[in-house]
């Protein structure tokens, strides 16, 4: 017997693996969902509308068995039916099966099953008990699977749990409000999340820890792949008594993408979400974005007025109705809806979806996946990045028009220096 082309006794060895539920028995029809999602979170890219949609109208066995197959598109929309319509025209799916492709490779996909394994990472379907609801906010655009290392209860409290972000280059300020908002939600017993990141999110789950509280930080890229690596230490101490979550599979590197998209998950995530301190134009305002597209209650924590480093807390709450909080108590009542209500935040339009360089996210995507020292292939580019290969052709155009790229007998390169 086989499933997806492959022994059907190894694919049930290998989702057996990675269960959430390590003590549950699985059959061949379990393990080909698991198998099937852990697929799913490889092939798409996080937040992929087209990937929702269609594993929420097939479910994702058959919709992998589409792609596998090859299924041509009439054949596919006819099996979709109404359930998607709207979503999932034609050409929409026919666009995606072109991106997809490149990343449908079975070792790849068994080599991070059996990475998971290794570092004792598990998959979290949405039909799991450990599955945070939040996330089912975001629709189409939320994870089809989430990997996860730690322990169950800091996995639990996602669902009462408070995000606390900010920028990288925080001032002495910003962390001592970090460390002041982390350890005081911790010893009220409230979960706090956070990204993991140098400066804001870092001292938030030092001071979580500290107070012996749990914290849970959301990874854009593999479990298994500590990042910033400065923070190796702090997120091997997280997965041991809190919680490290991804919705990308191991050996997945972290981008200026995926960052992006993981901050969703950790507005969704949590009942609120509170800016500590951020410049401008901060990567964490587009947490806070997220936050208000969801209808999560949105905090901010004033700074000095003539600080750059807080014109952008000051900004949403100039700007964007965030709720100010000083306090432990008042980010409490921040996230009870007695300061604000999050349903009210009017739509965050903060200019970040292209990160600091305010590229098109195709763009993004492509000169995360060039060196500046080693030639790839435009396949080997279009796989990295997730793009069809014909998508991926014409951003190279752009990009070498430009002087970002530079196609050699070898293959694309990014120039070292952009203009």
């Amino acid at each position: 017997m086989t499933t997806f082309g492959l022994d059907s006794n190894q694919v049930v060895r290998l989702a057996s693996a990675v269960l959430a539920d390590g003590d549950a028995e699985i059959d061949e029809s379990g393990a080909a969902e698991v198998f099937a999602r852990a697929s799913w979170s490889g092939i798409a890219e996080p937040g992929d509308s087209v990937a929702g949609a269609l594993v929420a109208a097939l479910g994702p066995v058959q919709a992998l068995t589409a792609l596998v197959d090859g299924w041509a598109m009439e054949r596919v929309a006819g099996a979709v039916g109404d359930a998607a319509s709207d979503s999932l025209t034609t050409r929409d799916l026919a666009l995606a099966f072109d991106r997809w492709r490149p990343r449908l490779v079975s070792n790849a996909i068994i080599t991070s099953l059996r990475q998971a394994a290794r570092v004792s990472a598990r998959l979290i379907r949405p039909t799991d008990r450990l599955w945070p609801a939040g996330v089912d906010d975001l629709g189409v655009h939320g994870p089809i699977a989430l990997w996860a290392r730690g322990i169950d209860a800091a996995i639990e409290s996602l669902g009462s749990s408070i995000a606390l972000v900010g920028a990288r280059a925080a001032t002495g300020y910003g962390e001592h409000m970090a460390m002041e908002l982390g350890a005081g939600l911790s010893d009220r017993g409230v979960s706090v999340v956070s990204g993991a990141a140098y400066g804001i999110d870092g001292m938030v789950h030092r001071a979580v820890l500290a107070s012996g509280g749990l914290t849970v930080a959301f990874l854009a890229g593999g479990v298994d792949r500590f990042y910033p690596s400065g923070h190796d230490a702090l997120l091997g101490r997280i997965a041991t008594v809190g919680a490290v979550i991804s919705e990308l599979p191991c050996g997945s590197p972290p981008t200026k993408w995926r960052f992006l998209q993981r901050n969703r998950l950790i507005a969704a995530s949590s009942v609120a979400t509170v800016v500590v301190e951020a410049g401008h134009r901060s990567g964490s305002l587009n947490t806070a974005a997220h936050a208000a597209s969801v209808g999560r209650p949105l905090g901010a924590v004033p700074g000095p007025v003539t600080s750059p480093s807080s014109a952008g807390c000051h900004r949403l709450i100039r700007e964007f109705d965030a709720a100010c909080v000083t306090s432990v108590d008042e980010v409490l009542e921040l996230a009870s809806g007695l300061a604000a209500d999050g349903a009210d935040h009017p739509e965050l339009d903060l200019g970040l979806d292209s990160a600091s360089d305010r590229r098109p996210p195709e763009q993004v995507r492509v000169l995360d996946a060039l060196s500046a020292r080693a030639a790839r292939s435009t396949a080997d580019i279009a796989r990295r990045t997730g793009l069809a290969v014909s998508a991926t052709e014409g951003v190279l155009g752009l990009l070498a028009l430009e002087g970002a790229a530079i196609e050699t007998e070898a293959g694309w390169r990014k120039q070292k220096k952009v203009a």
